[in-house]
C-alpha cells in the first residue's frame, strides 16, 4: 500500500463514515503506523517556506482512536494498563540501534524514533511523535503526539513537550536540530524552538505566552496562525514582570515572563559540552 493509498483511504474513511470494511480499515492503519514509524509520514514537516503541518496524519491517529476497542495489556499487577488494541506500545530490536534504559519508558505506535536516541527511564513518547538521531531524552521528560524532535536536542529531567492533535489542522510543537531544553521546561501549543536555542529550566512557553528579547528590545509573540516562535541560538530564561493595577502594585505582584537574555556563542557550547559524552 502506497502513502498516497494509505492518505487517500484516512481521509475518505475520516470524512465520510463507513466507507471501509473493520478488516480493511485495520489494513489501512497498519500501513500507516508503518509508515509513522519508519520515519516515511510525519505530522510535520520542514519546507524552504518553513514547517507544514500534514492534517491527514493527525486524523489517521484519531481514526485509530475511533476504530480501537479498550484492551487489557496487563502482564502482571505491577504492571497493569489498558489502552485501545489500535494502539499498543512499540517493541524495539537491537538493530534499532535505540538505547532505552531499563525503568518504567513506553514508547508508543506510530512514532518515530531515530537510531542514536537515547532514553532515560521513566520517559513517554506518544503516538505521531518524531525523535531524530541523537536526541537524549532524560528521565520523567514527555514527548507529546504529534511533537517533532530534531537531531541532537537534549530534553532534560521533566522537560514537558506538549501533545497536539485537534484540531487537525493545528502546528504540533517543534524543536529542532541542537536544541537544549532545560530541566522542568514545559513547550506548549505548537510553539517552534528553533535550532541550536537554549530554553533554560524552569522556562514555560505557550501560545500565549509573551518573549521578551532583551537582545533585541522586542517581544516575541504568536500572530494570528502563525506560532510563537524562538529563534535560532537565542537563550532563553524564567523571569518576571510587574503586574499592573492597585492591588498588584500594593502587593508588589508579578507574573512569570521568559526572558530571551543572549544569543548562543562560545561560552554556552562549553556549559553544554557534555552531552557528548553522555551518548
Amino acid at each position: 500500500m502506497t502513502i498516497e493509498q494509505i492518505k487517500i483511504a484516512i481521509e475518505s474513511q475520516f470524512d465520510v463514515k463507513n466507507t471501509f470494511t473493520e478488516k480493511e480499515l485495520i489494513a489501512v492503519i497498519e500501513a500507516f503506523f508503518a509508515r509513522l514509524e519508519n520515519g516515511e509520514v510525519r505530522s510535520a514537516q520542514p519546507t524552504a517556506e518553513g514547517w507544514l503541518t500534514n492534517e491527514w496524519v493527525k486524523k489517521g491517529i484519531l481514526l485509530a482512536f475511533r476504530l480501537g476497542r479498550l484492551k487489557n495489556y496487563t502482564r502482571n499487577p505491577q504492571f497493569a494498563f489498558f489502552d485501545k488494541d489500535t494502539i499498543p506500545t512499540q517493541t524495539f530490536e537491537m538493530s534499532d540501534e535505540v538505547r532505552i534504559v531499563p525503568g518504567g519508558t513506553s514508547i508508543r505506535r506510530g512514532s518515530y524514533v531515530a537510531k542514536g536516541v537515547v532514553i532515560m527511564p521513566p520517559a513517554y513518547v506518544n503516538i505521531g511523535a518524531y525523535v531524530d538521531a541523537g536526541t537524549m531524552i532524560d528521565s520523567h521528560a514527555l514527548v507529546g503526539s504529534c511533537a517533532q524532535i530534531g537531531k541532537n536536542v537534549h530534553l532534560s529531567a521533566a522537560a514537558q513537550i506538549g501533545g497536539v492533535l485537534e484540531p487537525v489542522g493545528a502546528m504540533p510543537v517543534i524543536i529542532e536540530d541542537n536544541v537544549i531544553v532545560g530541566g522542568m521546561v514545559g513547550v506548549f501549543e505548537g510553539t517552534i524552538v528553533k535550532q541550536n536555542a537554549v530554553i533554560g529550566a524552569g522556562v514555560v512557553l505557550t501560545r500565549s505566552t509573551p518573549v521578551y528579547d532583551c537582545v533585541n528590545e522586542c517581544i516575541l509573540r504568536a500572530e494570528k496562525n502563525d506560532p510563537l516562535t524562538i529563534p535560532e541560538n537565542a537563550v532563553v530564561v524564567p523571569g518576571s514582570r510587574p503586574m499592573r493595577g492597585q492591588f498588584a502594585t500594593e502587593n508588589n505582584l508579578s507574573v512569570q515572563t521568559p526572558l530571551l537574555i543572549k544569543y548562543r556563542d562560545a561560552n554556552t557550547d562549553s556549559a553544554t559540552a557534555l552531552e557528548e559524552s553522555l551518548r
